[in-house]
């Protein structure tokens, strides 16, 4: 019979308290250590819950020894919980180091699943679901951001962002200009919190809708983008087109120039020809 401790990653909730499930509870009050991100915050959680479960300080800036003090635990035979202030662990958070540690030593690992933002909010978004990329947080720095979108410029897969106050609309109105001002966006705040509300429409609208109102600007967000559609994905690769024969045309044909450009950026020759046709014919 194995005599190690089982690592439990167990959800909280997100806002409303009464999203924990019972089970969750049963691990929390049965376990010998819950690790939390932030332990005064999960204190807090614990009181309101019923639980006095001993808590320990586990997060993105804690040295490698209070990793190995857990595997410690774990390994000695003792279960512990881990958790993050709010939602499922290891969705934006550094949990998965822990777990990855006590997987490379063979140590049980199990989910005990409830409320992630990430879920919730797609759940009502109104947009494709089917496939998503969750980029979680965007770099706070403005270049970093926007070279980011416009790396996901051409992704046909819902984008899922989180997002802070502080952030919001700056992101939003990099995403009008990375994405364009049709792209449908869906905005989640304070999800399952008294003050919850969503917005779903155009990047341009959106952005009217938060400045337009203070109080939509605070909480924490989630930020669906709908993906890039088939005949934006085609106009993009025409403007790199475009933008490609410009330059090439310093050193060869006309001919050769659409040729090298149609086959680096996939967009159709005959397309490509038209629209400089018609651009060299407008500026005359």
């Amino acid at each position: 019979m194995d005599d190690k401790g089982t690592l439990y990653v167990v959800a909280t909730p997100i806002g409303n308290l009464g999203d924990i499930s019972g089970r969750a509870i049963e691990v929390l009050r049965s376990v010998s250590k819950i690790a939390a991100e932030d332990t005064r915050h999960s204190k807090k959680l614990m009181q309101a819950i019923g639980v006095d479960t001993a808590l320990l300080s586990y997060h993105e800036f804690s040295s490698k020894g209070a990793s190995n003090r857990i595997i410690a635990a774990l390994d000695a035979g003792e279960s512990v919980a881990l958790i993050s202030d709010a939602g499922t662990p290891l969705i934006s958070d550094p949990g998965y180091k822990l777990v990855n540690q006590a997987r490379a030593l063979g140590l049980c690992v199990l989910p005990i699943p409830g409320a992630s933002a990430v879920t919730a909010a797609l759940s009502v978004a109104g947009l494709p679901t089917d496939r998503f990329v969750f980029e979680g947080f965007l770099p706070s720095k403005t270049a970093a951001r926007q070279a980011r979108m416009r790396a996901l410029a051409d992704e046909p897969r819902s984008l899922v962002f989180y997002e802070s106050t502080h952030r919001i609309v700056a992101s939003v109105k990099d995403m009008q200009e990375s994405f364009g001002s049709g792209r449908l966006l869906f905005v989640a705040r304070e999800i399952t919190k008294k003050f919850e509300t969503h917005f779903l429409g155009s990047a341009k609208d959106c952005l009217n809708w938060l400045q337009q109102d203070s109080n939509q600007c605070k909480g924490e967000f989630v930020v669906i983008v709908a993906g890039c559609s088939a005949l934006e994905l085609q106009a993009h690769k025409l403007q790199r087109a475009i933008e490609l024969v410009t330059t090439l045309r310093r050193d060869v044909s006309m001919k050769r120039a659409v040729v090298i450009a149609s086959e680096l950026t996939g967009a159709s020759k005959n397309q490509l020809y038209s629209a400089i046709l018609e651009d060299k014919g407008s500026s005359e």
